[in-house]
């Protein structure tokens, strides 16, 4: 073959092969920048929606602490209360043993 004919060869069989290719490659980089998008918007999502968890969870933590405290304070009122109470017991067995012995002495009068 002679040179002069080899460049009008090329244009013919390489050319529409070189063509093709390159459209080949803007599809597959169009699908690979839609992945791309893809990816990032549920990178965002998934950002979005773990900050919303941590949120959630921080929330409960702190109703956790309340109700730590609450129940913290209602143990200190319920000590104090036992504490008065355990006070109350003995002056009540007192006064019943005192009625106790009213009525004692109420029943030696009536006979007398």
């Amino acid at each position: 073959m002679p040179v002069e004919k080899v460049p009008s060869w090329i244009k013919q069989v390489l050319m529409p092969e070189l063509n093709e290719i390159k459209g080949e490659l803007k599809a597959i980089n169009t699908r690979i920048d839609s992945s791309n998008e893809r990816i990032d918007s549920l990178r965002n999502e998934s950002k979005t929606e773990i900050n919303s968890v941590r949120s959630e969870i921080s929330g409960v933590r702190n109703e956790i602490s309340s109700v730590r405290n609450e129940i913290s304070g209602l143990r200190t009122e319920m000590n104090v209360k036992f504490d008065s109470l355990e006070k109350r017991i003995p002056v009540l067995e007192k006064i019943t043993a005192l009625e106790i012995k009213i009525a004692d002495l109420e029943k030696r009068l009536a006979l007398a």
